[in-house]
């Protein structure tokens, strides 16, 4: 006997989250002075939020290839932007473009139960504003601080957690050849 399927079965929705790596490391890095263990971060983005799939969102750059591979190996999903070089030779890979239209698919073809979006920059409003809206949207963790943080975000009336309220527990303590 051939089962039946039901034309228009429902997808499972799934717990997903949103990372600008470049917003994640420049502001844990640079603003509060200090290195996310990615392996932690993982499992309490799973541990906390339940998040079943998480996408950091990262320009290509070939000489960090084994930075990728650590990233695959804590279980991140990787989503590259091809990067270009502006004068001097700083490389210039921006995801926000990306990263929204991930979160936007995944929206309206039904795979997202609850958003967790890594970030600050307000370029993220409308998206979370939506999300929130729709009741979507889990939380907003933010690398910077309370001062720092975006106020569209702040102005969305999303949720709004900062990273650095854990970092006694998700601080890299052993250094690492693979974090630049």
């Amino acid at each position: 006997m051939v089962s039946e399927q039901k034309p228009f079965e429902e997808k499972k929705r799934v717990n997903l989250a949103y990372i600008d790596e470049a917003n994640l490391d420049k502001a844990l890095r640079n603003q509060l002075n200090w290195k996310l263990d990615y392996k932690k971060f993982r499992v309490w983005l799973t541990e906390k939020y339940k998040v079943e799939r998480a996408y950091i969102f990262i320009g290509l750059i070939p000489k960090y290839k084994n930075l990728y591979k650590y990233f695959q190996d804590c279980g991140f999903k990787l989503a590259f932007k091809d990067v270009i070089y502006q004068k001097g030779g700083m490389p210039k890979g921006n995801c926000d473009s990306d990263l929204l239209m991930q979160a936007s698919v995944d929206f309206y073809e039904g795979d997202l139960a609850n958003a967790v979006l890594v970030a600050s920059d307000g370029d993220y409003a409308p998206l979370v504003k939506l999300l929130h809206s729709r009741g979507r949207l889990a939380i907003i963790l933010s690398p910077t601080t309370v001062e720092k943080c975006s106020l569209l975000l702040k102005r969305t009336g999303a949720p709004i957690a900062y990273i650095n309220d854990q970092r006694s527990i998700l601080e890299l303590k052993e250094p690492t050849t693979l974090l630049p």
